[in-house]
């Protein structure tokens, strides 16, 4: 059984790290993009059918899952032979952040935590949707994986953003709706570790044993 959030103790809590897909912004896009659109477009210029095209890309995501090649723009781009920057700059309009987050973003600010955006989106991506939601504004820092050599799945990623980005483990929080990366951060230490139970508005809740959840922001804000 998950464990449904209770109220978090906000006074011992001083720094916010939060992830951005499937967390602030609604993963319905890149569910879609990567799983649909891309497809679409890389079958075409081949003369494959959507499920075709499907089927033959499904082994190369599966083998860079995790990595830092999964995520990068310039990757892909090299490797299906597509711009694939330019083809999420044509869709950005359908880019969406989740409800309650800017308020929430607001508030946790209003009440002196520091607000970090930690991702594992490639620069060029990150660019992208943060100029397409104007949500940039609303952080103290923004971190990218892409400039530390590592993904949040790994171990070397946290070590190295502790440096760059010093804080306390005991008194920070962190939000994510990957498992792995989940379990990363508490394996690193970091004491709040909370779970987005419906990272893509249009699919089912899930979530992941032994977090505690949330369904969506406005949960955090209890107590704050």
């Amino acid at each position: 059984m998950y464990k449904e959030l209770t109220v978090l103790d906000w006074p011992r809590i001083d720094t916010v790290l939060l992830d951005m897909d499937g967390t602030l912004l609604d993963l319905r896009f890149d569910n879609w993009f990567w799983q649909e659109l891309l497809p679409e477009r890389w079958g075409a210029v081949r003369g494959l059918g959507l499920m075709e095209a499907q089927r033959q890309l499904k082994p190369m995501f599966e083998r860079e899952e995790g990595t830092l090649n999964w995520y990068c723009l310039e990757h892909w781009t090299r490797t299906l032979g597509l711009d694939v920057a330019a083809l999420k700059r044509e869709h950005e309009n359908e880019i969406r952040v989740h409800p309650y987050v800017i308020d929430f973003l607001d508030a946790v600010r209003g009440h002196g935590k520091r607000v970090v955006l930690v991702t594992n989106a490639h620069r060029h991506a990150l660019d992208i949707k943060l100029g397409a939601t104007g949500i940039g504004g609303h952080f103290d820092a923004v971190h990218s994986s892409h400039d530390y050599g590592a993904p949040k799945e790994s171990p070397d990623f946290w070590q190295r953003l502790a440096v760059r980005e010093p804080f306390d483990s005991d008194r920070t929080l962190f939000v994510d709706d990957s498992r792995a990366v989940l379990e990363a951060a508490r394996e690193y230490g970091i004491a709040h570790v909370i779970a987005v139970a419906k990272p893509d508005s249009m699919r089912p809740t899930r979530t992941h044993e032994g977090f505690r959840h949330i369904h969506d922001f406005r949960e955090l804000s209890v107590g704050l």
